[in-house]
């Protein structure tokens, strides 16, 4: 156990007893525990394995790699649909995290696996992903516009597509449009 991460768990919550849980599970199969992005975070041979996360509803243990685990008790979760490698496993109480305990070790021992075949998760690239007609009409129009986009790097790119494409209706696809052209000749992602 790290101490840096001793605070994550002192915090009262309402997932306390769950991700304690959780954490001696990763501990126990030889994960190295470090905190990143705010939460426990567990490595083997400084690579990401499995991350504790809490939300609203449930907390869950999430696998970096979890596209490629095998699943045969198909209780991994696709966390939303752009997500494209990370799988979680969802918890609503303790009792769920101790009676999965042996599929979770196991689970953990198959990423500890491949990460020592050294298999690597295949991305979508970047023109891979759909660009709503309100950006195209915007990219065949504004001068320099193409241009401008084409020189961002491919996660600006995908981050704007994303954004763009998220929403429901024309109207909000277009003000969002409108309203981060000026960033996109600046060379600016969504947050810079």
């Amino acid at each position: 156990m790290n101490p840096k991460v001793d605070f994550f768990f002192a915090k009262e919550g309402k997932w306390s007893a769950e991700m304690e849980e959780m954490r001696a599970i990763a501990i126990d199969c030889g994960l190295t525990e470090e905190l990143k992005w705010g939460v426990p975070c567990y490595t083997w041979e400084k690579k990401n394995v499995v991350l504790i996360h809490g939300f609203k509803e449930y907390c869950a243990f999430l696998f970096f790699k979890g596209v490629l685990l095998k699943d045969p008790k198909g209780i991994l979760i696709r966390q939303t649909a752009n997500v494209q490698s990370a799988r979680q496993i969802r918890f609503t109480s303790v009792q769920e995290v101790i009676k999965k305990r042996l599929v979770l070790k196991a689970y953990i021992k198959e990423v500890i696996s491949l990460e020592k075949s050294g298999q690597q998760v295949s991305f979508k690239k970047t023109p891979e992903f759909p660009v709503v007609k309100e950006f195209q009409e915007k990219l065949n129009k504004v001068p320099g516009l193409k241009a401008a986009f084409r020189a961002l790097t491919p996660g600006r790119q995908r981050g704007y597509l994303l954004f763009f494409s998220a929403a429901k209706q024309s109207s909000t696809r277009i003000a969002r449009i409108e309203k981060y052209i000026p960033h996109i000749f600046q060379g600016k992602g969504l947050n810079d």
